[in-house]
Order: structure tokens, then C-alpha cells, then sequence
């Protein structure tokens, strides 16, 4: 009698924990942060560590040819293979009720990535992130006098050599060190490739548009600026500069976790 209750209460114990832990899991959304130009997932790692001490699933991948895959960089990395990353990643670890967050360059990763696997999403996020639109390549997408000093890199097949964490708001001495030890260069065609959407941009997943204001980078301010009242987006902005990720890591934590409720 003593073993058979024994038995049934570790059935029930276990059934119990079975459910919270299904419960648990299906609560929080899991968050995918994918890096911009020049960048890698390392750059996530203060967010990371917030995310996941609230309990919420976090994957900061870093993509083809870049961070530590540094070594990998070679002429065929396109736009569509850092799409492919993602959604590689996404079904590979089978992760659904995915809240995708683009940085700056991955506003065009995260749109492609939207347009194959809408259903494995819950909502995008564009941090400071280029609106790259159907037909459009990331350099295309941009003020023409910054197509014009990227064109000649591309038309030259360059790879993109890194800029100073400076330029994306990084004051911080010891931060810019880090940070510049750290960025690689931009596969070439990443940033020349058209992006090719078989449906409306979002694909009818909600979505929010974070703008890093301080100071606001002008190649991406005419095409954020005209989302503040535009229906189907959520505008909000950050007091810091583009690389919101390292100068204001906290606070922007306590912002995609208001966003994932």
C-alpha cells in the first residue's frame, strides 16, 4: 500500500511539474535579437543576461560571416543567407511565439524572415533599424547620398570595412574599445542584394519601431519619422544613440519586455 501511494504521488508531482513547466513556457514569448551591420551577437550581451534572469527565452545569433564567424566571410554571403540564418535558427530549434528584433541593417533580415515564417512569429521589432520595402536592397533603402559612397564599395565587390563604434553613439572610452575590438566586415551583397517579399511588408504581424534619438542617425530618420502616426505601427523612442544595445542596455530590457506582454 506504502509503495503504491508511493508511486501515485510522484505520478502527481510529476504530472504537476509537467503542467507548470508547459505553463511557464508558453507564458513568455521567446526573444530572438538579431545584430546590424558590422555587428554580432555579441553585442546582445547585457540584454541577454536582463531577458533571461525574467525568464524569457533568448537567442542572439550572430550571422553568416560575422562576429565569430568572422572566418567564414567569403563573396556569396548575401542579404538572403542572413535571412536564411534566421529562419534556420527559428525552425531548427522549433521556437514559436517569436518576438524578432532587427537592429539597424537587420530591419531587412527580420522583414524576409517575416515574409516565410509569419506563423512561428508573435511580433516585430525594429530597433533603430532600416525599412527595407519589396524590390529594395538595404543601400537602395537609403538617403541618396549615402547610396552614392556605397555603390562604389559594391561595384567594387569590397566588403564593408567596419566604422567606429562612435558613429553609432558609443561615448562611452572603454565601451568604444570594446566595441571596436569586436566589429567585423560586411559581406558586400548583403547590403547590395534587392530584398524579394512574396507578401505585404509585416506580413500581418504587428509591429514597433524603436527609435534611438540621441542623436537620431540621418540615414534612417525620413523612413521612421513617417511611421509615428501610420496605422499597423507602434512608435517609441530611446534618449540614446543607435547602438542602444550598449549604451543603454538596461532600459531597453524593461522596453522589450513591456513590448513581449
Amino acid at each position: 500500500m506504502k509503495n503504491t501511494m508511493r508511486v501515485l504521488l510522484f505520478l502527481i508531482l510529476a504530472f504537476t511539474v509537467q503542467i507548470n513547466f508547459a505553463q511557464s513556457k508558453s507564458d513568455n514569448p521567446t526573444f530572438v535579437l538579431v545584430h546590424g551591420a558590422w555587428h554580432g551577437g555579441w553585442c546582445w550581451k547585457d540584454v541577454k543576461e536582463n531577458l533571461i534572469k525574467e525568464d524569457f527565452a533568448t537567442y542572439t545569433p550572430s550571422l553568416s560571416g560575422m562576429g565569430e564567424h568572422r572566418h567564414n566571410l567569403n563573396d556569396s554571403i548575401s542579404l538572403k543567407t542572413h535571412i536564411l540564418d534566421i529562419i534556420s535558427l527559428i525552425v531548427m530549434e522549433d521556437l514559436e511565439n517569436v518576438v524578432l528584433v532587427g537592429h539597424s541593417y537587420a530591419g531587412s533580415v527580420i522583414t524576409g524572415v517575416a515574409d516565410s515564417i509569419p506563423e512561428r512569429l508573435n511580433k516585430l521589432i525594429f530597433l533603430d533599424a532600416m525599412l527595407v520595402h519589396d524590390g529594395e536592397s538595404p543601400i537602395t533603402s537609403e538617403p541618396r547620398s549615402e547610396q552614392l559612397k556605397k555603390m562604389k564599395v559594391f561595384d567594387k565587390k569590397e566588403h564593408f570595412a567596419p566604422i567606429s563604434s562612435t558613429y553609432f553613439g558609443v561615448s562611452d572610452i572603454e565601451k568604444v574599445e570594446w566595441v571596436n575590438a569586436r566589429l567585423t566586415p560586411q559581406p558586400y551583397m548583403t547590403f547590395g542584394q534587392p530584398l524579394q517579399l512574396q507578401h505585404a511588408f509585416g506580413n500581418g504581424l504587428p509591429m514597433v519601431y524603436i527609435a534611438c534619438t540621441n542623436p537620431q542617425l540621418s540615414v534612417l530618420k525620413d523612413r521612421s519619422d513617417a511611421l509615428k502616426n501610420k496605422p499597423g505601427w507602434k512608435y517609441l523612442t530611446l534618449n540614446t544613440g543607435h547602438d542602444a544595445m550598449i549604451t543603454m542596455p538596461n532600459e531597453l530590457s524593461v522596453m522589450l519586455m513591456e513590448l513581449a506582454k
